[in-house]
């Protein structure tokens, strides 16, 4: 009797060590990219660097070895800014300029974005592509006709003639961030407030403020970003230095001690320090409520 045969399938050869090899090499990626992505780094890093170290030195060291190290290192410079009134003066009108800036921007965009995003009305959609037609017109366009503005109402010289305009030019992107997390909230959250007898104003506040949380923080950073590093229109609106902003405080001590190379990398040292230490603590919040929006 014959006895019956079984095909025996290849055998196929182990690819574990195939998939694990490319799935490391998508997890760590191409040393190239690695190495182009450090070159950039420095590229952009070298600037603030030298502004930072050239604090460090004296003229004489400036004069003689321009791209040398600090020999020895003098931190004189940092103390006489530190020390002086000029600086903290102007530290403090920046940051009422960008808080002010901040709570308007919040608040009046959570608002507009509120209504855009749960109510129907006639001509919401021509509000909200308005606000979006906004991000197309930099501040830079309307300088003329805001320095006349300002000027007629009688701000000149005065923080709120910067706080204003700045409000109003952020509001664009500020309605475009978070118009996406407001319409991400259920109807039948708000529907099931009604029910248990919570007012719209409560429902704004009890259940819309904290769930579009991420994207009011990441506009309240930028907001206060933008104002901290404006300079063209404090430049037009404020002449006299007593009312200064930082970045308009380094153009002026710049000018004035032009012969001192070295106290004028100091102050624009420590005038970029606030605005790099902020953004750098709260650059994740930043990234995240950005996806919201996008996922929104």
């Amino acid at each position: 009797m014959a006895v019956p045969t079984v095909a025996v399938p290849p055998v196929v050869p182990d690819e574990a060590p195939q998939t694990t090899r490319n799935q490391r090499d998508l997890r760590w990626g191409s040393p190239g990219v690695y190495v182009v992505a450090v070159l950039l780094i420095l590229v952009m890093l070298a600037p603030v660097a030298y502004v930072v170290i050239g604090g460090f030195r004296t003229n004489s060291q400036i004069t003689t070895n321009p791209s040398g190290w600090p020999d020895p290192w003098q931190a004189g410079n940092y103390v006489d800014v530190l020390t002086g009134s000029v600086f903290w003066r102007q530290v403090l009108n920046s940051a009422i300029a960008a808080g002010a800036t901040t709570i308007g921007v919040v608040v009046l965009g959570l608002m507009a974005s509120f209504a855009i995003a749960r109510y129907r009305f006639v001509g919401r959609g021509a509000l909200y592509a308005l606000f979006a037609a906004g991000l197309m017109f930099p501040m830079t366009v309307a300088i003329t006709p805001l320095y006349i503005l300002v000027r007629t109402l009688g701000l000149m010289n005065d923080l709120s003639g910067v706080i204003l305009p700045q409000i109003g030019f952020a509001l664009p992107t500020t309605i475009i961030i978070l118009v996406p997390f407001l319409r991400a909230i259920p109807a039948e959250l708000q529907e099931a407030a009604a029910i248990d007898g919570c007012s719209r104003l409560g429902f704004f506040w009890r259940m819309v403020l904290p769930l579009s949380l991420p994207g009011v923080i990441t506009v309240g950073i930028l907001a206060f970003i933008g104002s901290w590093n404006s300079y063209l229109l404090p430049l037009f609106i404020l002449n006299d230095s007593d009312s200064f902003t930082l970045p308009l405080g380094v153009q002026a001590f710049a000018s004035e001690y032009s012969v001192d190379t070295a106290k004028v990398l100091a102050f624009t040292s420590l005038a970029m320090l606030p605005a790099l230490v902020f953004f750098s603590l709260f650059e994740r919040r930043i990234v995240g409520g950005l996806t919201g929006a996008v996922k929104g």
